[in-house]
């Protein structure tokens, strides 16, 4: 019925909350939120896309702890 817009970004989020990567990205979570709801620009994309992998290298460090 409606198509999944930003599907790559919600594949590689996966448990990460929204409100992390906005907080990473130096926005409020319902801006992230509404930057859901319509296909992003492929800037946007790219800079949610890097906050993204840095929370993950991060988590990944501290369980390698």
């Amino acid at each position: 019925m409606f198509k999944k817009r930003n599907q790559m970004i919600e594949e590689a989020k996966g448990t990460i909350p929204y409100w992390v990567i906005a907080e990473r990205l130096g926005v409020h979570e319902n801006t992230i939120q509404n930057w859901m709801k319509r296909e992003m620009s492929e800037e946007r994309k790219d800079k949610v896309m890097r906050a993204i992998n840095e929370i993950k290298k991060e988590i990944k460090r501290k369980g390698d702890m």
